[in-house]
């Protein structure tokens, strides 16, 4: 059971799969709110501004890309889950391009899909504190600090703001071009090169096996995503 009591938006447009998945919510004790079509889902969005949505991208009005590209030109960064019937790799990266930060493919697990939610969410809670520990790494993002088996481990300055953000999204698959906008801003000398060469010198940092990470992984054809799976943030 969830004791936290978040609000959860669910959008669909399949009426049984609806109320399945609202009873479900509701039983793990979160707050649910619902709409059946695009324009309504997007009006409740700016509303309530739930701690998460989970949304259908095929849906009637207003379909659930632009729903999500909408939601983050308003800079509304809540986690969004997309549902989707399609397996196309193209429709996914699509989705995520536009500000979904990951996807249930049609017929799922409602475990699945829960586990995945209080996942995002408890990440959320998590993220009150200014310390992460990761493997044998701890980040003190208030110190600006770094240190690994207790030892500190220089950053450039880019270096740690490129860490920073992907911790503080961790668990986001976040696109090149997003990175370049929010860490280097408009500085035209980056390219989506560059963030890989950044990336690759993090990966040296922070992975016991740099070829191999455990931590800052790829997104294909897309970016990359941080996860700590045993972070303790205290």
């Amino acid at each position: 059971m969830n004791p936290h009591g978040e609000t959860i938006l669910i959008v669909e447009d399949d009426p049984v799969m609806l109320r399945g998945l609202k009873d479900n919510f509701e039983f793990e004790g979160y707050q649910v709110q619902t709409a059946s079509d695009g324009d309504a889902g997007l009006k409740m969005a700016l509303a309530v501004q739930p701690a998460l949505i989970v949304l259908d991208l095929m849906l009637p009005k207003v379909n659930g890309y632009e729903i999500c590209r909408f939601l983050r030109e308003e800079k509304l960064e809540m986690p969004i889950i997309m549902l989707t019937a399609k397996g196309q790799e193209s429709d996914i990266v699509l989705g995520l391009k536009l500000g979904a930060d990951d996807y249930v493919t049609k017929p799922f697990s409602i475990k699945e899909l829960l586990a995945r939610v209080e996942a995002f969410l408890r990440r959320q809670r998590k993220q009150t504190g200014t310390v992460v520990a990761f493997g044998d790494c701890r980040l003190d993002i208030a110190a600006r600090r770094l240190t690994r088996a207790g030892e500190d481990v220089p950053l450039s300055p880019k270096e740690f703001e490129l860490l920073a953000f992907l911790v503080e999204n961790s668990g986001r698959a976040l696109s090149r071009d997003r990175i370049m906008s929010s860490v280097w801003g408009y500085d035209c000398r980056v390219t989506p090169r560059s963030i890989d060469r950044f990336v690759n010198a993090l990966r040296n940092k922070i992975e016991a096996d740099p070829a191999q990470p455990r931590f800052l992984t790829t997104v294909r054809e897309f970016g990359y995503k941080f996860e700590f799976p045993d972070a303790s943030p205290r």
